[in-house]
């Protein structure tokens, strides 16, 4: 149930345009500051996850793993998604709470 929580939460946000998907459309908010959390699937490669997870923890952004690119997609209501980052800070708070 939980996870379905967090997958409609996200969609909720994307249909909001708050959603930012795509490894280095992601990098680039993070740089510019404007990312307030980052998904990442545990299924990236490892040099995503690397590459993901320096910026993010350069940038002071946070980092939340979710299972898989398929549920991430289509919780966005696309293609399987490796990396997504939420641009809102109401929807970031709530969507951390619901994946911690």
């Amino acid at each position: 149930m939980k996870q379905e929580q967090w997958q409609s939460f996200l969609g909720l946000a994307n249909r909001a345009r708050k959603v930012i998907s795509g490894e280095e459309l992601v990098i680039n908010e993070v740089r510019k500051q404007k990312a307030k959390v980052v998904l990442l699937s545990s299924d990236a490669s490892a040099n995503t996850i690397k590459k993901v997870s320096d910026k993010c923890s350069f940038y002071n952004v946070p980092l939340k793993h979710v299972p898989d690119r398929y549920t991430l997609g289509q919780a966005i209501g696309k293609d399987a998604r490796v990396v997504v980052a939420i641009m809102d800070e109401g929807f970031a708070k709530k969507l951390m709470t619901m994946l911690d």
